[in-house]
């Protein structure tokens, strides 16, 4: 199974990446952008073959290693390999 990890900055949460970026776009004439928030996508390969066994493997990982769970909030999304 493959599983997508889609890791972002709490709502609240300052986020100078998302800042510098929305900036940046504004100088290069991008008007329309109104707020950005930049995170981190992380793909797993796992050899776990039921969904639900290996969502909840990717979610245990997110929690402990992937994301802090403190300042960033986290999505897990399987599919098959």
């Amino acid at each position: 199974m493959k599983a997508r990890v889609t890791v972002m900055p709490k709502q609240g949460v300052l986020d100078p990446q998302g800042k510098a970026i929305a900036h940046a776009l504004a100088n290069l004439g991008y008007d329309a952008v109104h707020d950005v928030r930049a995170g981190k996508v992380i793909e797993l390969d796992l050899t776990e073959t039921d969904p639900d066994k290996a969502k909840a493997q990717a979610e245990d990982m997110a929690r402990k290693l992937l994301a802090n769970t403190v300042i960033e909030s986290f999505r897990v999304e399987v599919s098959p390999a």
